[in-house]
C-alpha cells in the first residue's frame, strides 16, 4: 500500500506547485499568500510518504485530499483534479491494502513449505 499511496502524493505534489503558479496569475490572492499554501501542502505530501504505514497515516491523507478538492475554490480546474487524485487516493489504499494481503499469503504458504516463520 505504501508505494502506490506514496505515489499519489507525489503526483499531488507536482499538481499543487502547479496550481500554486496558477492561483499567482488568476487570484486576488498575494503571492506569499499562494506560496505558504501550496508549500505546506506539498511538504504534507511528501511528509505522508513516511508516515503511510503509522497510525493515522492514511486519515492525514485523506485530509489532504479534501483540501485539494477544496483548492477549486481559488483554481477551479483543481475540482476536478482534487476529485480524480482522491479517486486514486482510494484506489491506493484499497489496492495497496489487498496486495499487501496478498503478500501475507504468499509468504505465510511459502513459509509453511519451508518449516520457517513468515517474515513480518
Amino acid at each position: 500500500m505504501r508505494t502506490l499511496c506514496a505515489s499519489t502524493l507525489i503526483g499531488e505534489f507536482f499538481v499543487i506547485g502547479f496550481a500554486g503558479l496558477v492561483a499567482m496569475q488568476t487570484s486576488d490572492l498575494s503571492a506569499a499568500t499562494v506560496w505558504t499554501v501550496s508549500g505546506i501542502a506539498m511538504v504534507l505530501c511528501l511528509l505522508l510518504c513516511g508516515v503511510l504505514t503509522r497510525p493515522g497515516g492514511v486519515h492525514l491523507g485523506w485530509v489532504l485530499q479534501v483540501a485539494l478538492v477544496a483548492s477549486g475554490f481559488v483554481v477551479p480546474t483543481m475540482f476536478f483534479l482534487g476529485a480524480c487524485f482522491a479517486g486514486l487516493w482510494w484506489a491506493s489504499v484499497h489496492f495497496g491494502r489487498k496486495v499487501d494481503e496478498a503478500k501475507a499469503r504468499f509468504a505465510a504458504a511459502a513459509a509453511a513449505t519451508d518449516g520457517t516463520e513468515p517474515a513480518g
